[in-house]
């Protein structure tokens, strides 16, 4: 059998490849190839970057995946590095900020919660924590969830009886509040457990959270008999009330094998050229949660492959365990485990194992890895189902990619956003989602005004980057929008002028009744309609407008609160943060500052003469200082 010619396209990548190759080094490190835009096609690590790149330039011996890759290449980066583990781990890093379109790429924007334990109180608290460590404080984690983490908190404080008040709730408290008197809490911002003796507690926490649980149960066990041994049968009581619940926490994971301590469980399966790896956070010998990632990829790769590249770009921005037990064998394992080793700073072992008590606990999150898999494949043959029969009812060629739905929301006009949520095969694409922060000017309420705005601002960008070569994926099939014939000709009228005309049109009304299920659809070419109340297309229209409607609450609601914390002192130039907590410690808000005479502010702790002369003039603009100001 004969090779196929070779496509004419690549030539030009791969003139652009050769070019970079006489001045490409042999040393370490990643190289990028970019399109016409700008925009990496595609990241790739090698130990010696002349003779890994080459092979591009070898058409025939590519697939036509690659081939295409190669023929879209206009030019190309690379960075050294000093050792292949370095270059795996900018690789890695590369690839999750760009998202090439020709690797695997983990998509995973989501931060994770970590238990913490402040240590700059006399009394720790207990919390979780998202973002940067600034507080000194140990940390515990990372847990799947907010869910799993809140669930170790609500443990911590039935076992070791911690607070998880805020320092500012504890300093004010002038009583027990209701975790005290539900056994959840000792007390100690009202004095009802000495510091000494909460430090035994603290202890205890700690050593239950390096997986020392056995050790801490003994030790509850020996105070509780020492207790009844000195008839302190209250005391007793309440010492076994926390090895019950400790107990209760010890039996309730899903999977706690003994012989893991602190290890992430990582397992992978494929099926109609899709991934599903799940992985399981195990810290100090206990189940912090899992949770479900689909790497993106081409439907060849194997399953070996799409593990590899999601290790690499999962550990990224988080620590990697000790120990992570896998499903399947990967590519260059041991310098997965070098690179890995060298962001830890200490040593990161990948096993696969055959037999005993961690084979049984990957096995178990190969099944979950399965069924998670097996239920987005099938809400996705079920969402296909629905578009097909949007496309039917509203008479497209086609089942529709992307439906993009918008909704305004307000209160008499203040704060006024613009919401838009997006939709397509996979269900709801939230990072699609864009709020629109209505600039004006708009007579308050007006929602045509508002509506307007927010379709020129983004069909006007979405044309741009049409101009430019951008992807057909993030132009919409069809327009949702709430509301009837009005809202249909306003929104016609301003894709009309900006020369929109691919684009299908819907409008959602409930009618005079406001009665859910009653819906009327107006688009053009059609007169105006209902479904049937049981109507699955439907639900799945309400469903996309509830969303729209939710997400534009929430973005109004986000907005007004921003706007509330925002102070008018805030518009006073000098006035920095330590200035304006003083002025509000003081006076008690920003009504009393703007009350205040110029002798009461120059009174005021932390505050200079000059401030408090800038601060009134501009409360008072146009009165004399000298006036009689201070009265």
């Amino acid at each position: 059998m004969t090779e196929p010619d070779t496509p004419v396209a690549p030539i030009k990548g791969v003139v652009v490849i050769e070019t970079a190759l006489e001045t490409m080094p042999a040393n370490p490190g990643v190289y990028r190839m970019l399109d016409a835009k700008g925009d990496a096609l595609y990241v790739g690590k090698a130990r010696s970057l002349k003779k890994r790149v080459v092979s591009y330039t070898q058409i025939h011996r590519l697939s036509e995946r690659l081939r295409r890759m190669v023929s879209e290449t206009v030019s190309m980066e690379i960075v050294t590095t000093h050792t292949e583990a370095e270059a795996l781990l900018l690789e890695a890093n590369l690839i999750k900020r760009l998202k090439p379109r020709f690797n695997i790429v983990l998509r995973d924007d989501k931060s994770y919660p970590w238990l913490t334990m402040t240590e700059d109180h006399p009394y720790p608290q207990i919390a979780k924590h998202r973002g940067a460590r600034t507080r000194k404080g140990s940390f515990w984690g990372p847990f799947a969830s907010a869910w799993a983490v809140n669930q170790t908190v609500t443990a911590m404080q039935r076992v070791f009886l911690l607070r998880s008040c805020a320092d500012t709730v504890f300093a004010n408290r002038s009583r027990p509040c209701l975790l005290h008197q539900i056994k959840r809490c000792s007390a100690p911002c009202v004095g009802r457990i000495a510091e000494a003796d909460y430090a035994v507690l603290v202890g205890q926490a700690k050593a239950f959270l390096a997986g020392k649980s056995g050790a801490v149960q003994q030790e509850l066990a020996g105070e509780m008999e020492r207790a009844a041994e000195s008839l302190e049968f209250e005391h007793a009581a309440a010492v076994r009330d926390r090895i019950r619940a400790l107990t209760f926490v010890q039996g309730n994971d899903v999977i706690n094998p003994a012989s893991l301590e602190d290890a992430d469980v990582i397992a992978a399966w494929q099926s109609a050229g899709q991934t599903c790896v799940q992985v399981f956070f195990v810290r100090g010998g206990r189940n912090n949660g899992n949770r479900a990632f689909y790497p993106t990829h081409a439907r060849a790769e194997e399953t070996p492959e799409v593990l590899g590249a999601f290790i690499a770009q999962f550990y990224d921005d988080k620590p990697p365990p000790p120990l992570l037990l896998l499903s399947h064998g990967i590519a260059e394992q041991d310098l997965v485990a070098e690179a890995l080793s060298l962001k830890a700073g200490r040593r990161v072992e990948l096993a696969v194992p055959q037999r005993g008590e961690k084979h049984a606990v990957v096995e178990h999150a190969h099944i979950n890895a399965r069924e998670a898999l097996e239920r987005k494949l099938a809400e996705s043959a079920g969402q296909a189902k629905l578009l097909e029969a949007v496309a039917n009812l509203f008479a497209m060629p086609s089942p529709p990619r992307r439906i993009e739905i918008y909704d305004n929301s307000h209160i008499m006009g203040t704060n006024p956003y613009g919401a838009m949520v997006v939709a397509g095969p996979e269900g709801f694409a939230k990072s699609g989602y864009r709020k629109f922060g209505i600039r004006g000017p708009i007579a308050p309420g007006d929602d045509f005004a508002m509506m307007k705005e927010v379709l020129t601002r983004r069909f006007t960008r979405g044309l741009k980057e049409r101009a430019e070569g951008g992807s057909a994926e993030d132009w919409p099939d069809i327009v949702l929008i709430d509301g009837g014939a009005g809202q249909l000709s306003a929104t016609r009228s301003v894709l009309d002028e900006l020369g929109v005309d691919d684009v299908k049109l819907i409008a959602i009304a409930k009618g005079v009744d406001r009665d859910a299920g009653r819906e009327w659809f107006h688009t053009a070419g059609m007169a105006a309609f209902q479904l049937p109340p049981r109507d699955p297309v439907l639900y799945f229209l309400q469903r996309l407008r509830d969303e729209a409607h939710r997400f534009a609450i929430t973005t109004h609601r986000a907005g007004r609160s921003k706007a509330i914390r925002i102070s008018e002192l805030d518009e006073i130039a000098g006035i920095g943060a330590a200035r304006k907590r003083a002025l509000l410690n003081h006076f008690g808000s920003a009504r009393g500052v703007k009350m205040a005479g110029l002798g009461d502010l120059e009174a005021a702790p932390g505050i200079s003469r000059e401030t408090a002369r800038r601060v009134y003039a501009h409360f008072h603009p146009g009165v004399r200082m000298d006036a009689g100001a201070s009265a």
